[in-house]
């Protein structure tokens, strides 16, 4: 049985998407995406690769996901998704590219700098 292999990133997180031929079966880190997902649009966010090529109920998935927030989780998912289904069959590439699946939000958090308050925001300037 083949498998196909994608990995996404989002901020922080990593997750490493295993697709293979089935009956759309979906496992998150041992547990039900519905258990993992608290809500309903991460949920959607994440597995729209699948809805946009059509085959929500031809793959199974085992997705291992760490780092970050659920937020960036569901990105690093949907990407690594995209990329898996581009591997298992180029014809995918056109309409994921279409809807912007297959390319990577390089935005991460900005570090904080010695003597400000955050990344950006200064200690209160008093003139007298």
């Amino acid at each position: 049985m083949e498998q196909f292999i994608g990995v996404g990133r989002r901020k922080t997180a990593t997750a490493r998407c295993y697709l293979r031929p089935g009956r759309g079966l979906v496992v998150i880190n041992h547990r039900e995406p519905r258990e993992f997902f608290c809500d309903l649009w991460q949920l959607e966010h994440a597995f729209e690769p699948l809805d946009t090529v059509r085959v929500r109920e031809s793959f199974d998935l085992v997705i291992t996901v760490s780092g970050g927030g659920i937020t960036g989780q569901a990105g690093a998912i949907r990407l690594g998704i995209a990329r898996a289904l581009v591997a298992s069959n180029p014809e995918f590439r056109q309409p994921l590219k279409a809807q912007g699946m297959l390319s990577r939000d390089s935005r991460e958090v900005e570090r904080k700098k010695y003597g400000q308050k955050k990344a950006r925001k200064r200690f209160q300037f008093s003139k007298r």
